[in-house]
């Protein structure tokens, strides 16, 4: 988990600089099972994605609710951004991977050089 250190930051401009932080970067839940499941699917692909665990952060659930604004949907986590890019959540992630959408994107964010 990535601390958090700009504590006056609105929670958009924070979800939009950390997503920058890594070629991939998830913004999770320790607890959730589908979050789990998105950053096995990534470490399985040989990825090492930036994670961020919103329960272990004081400050979580703002992001959490910002997060829930920018994709317009009731439940959020994992919410996952490729090159600083959103992809979305579980279901965008998933189609994106079996439609092979997403390998492409991760050599072009340099998260897989094969």
């Amino acid at each position: 988990m990535q601390p958090y250190k700009h504590y006056s930051e609105d929670p958009l401009d924070r979800v939009v600089r950390l997503a920058s932080s890594g070629a991939v970067v998830i913004f999770s839940l320790s607890s959730c099972c589908m979050c789990h499941a998105v950053k096995r699917l990534f470490c399985g692909m040989g990825v090492n994605p930036t994670v961020y665990e919103l329960d272990q952060d004081p400050r979580g659930k703002e992001i959490e609710e910002a997060l829930i604004r920018l994709l317009g949907v009731g439940s959020a986590m994992p919410v996952v951004f490729v090159g600083g890019t959103l992809i979305g959540a579980m279901d965008r992630v998933m189609a994106s991977h079996i439609s092979g959408n997403l390998v492409p994107l991760l050599k072009a964010a340099g998260a897989l050089w094969l």
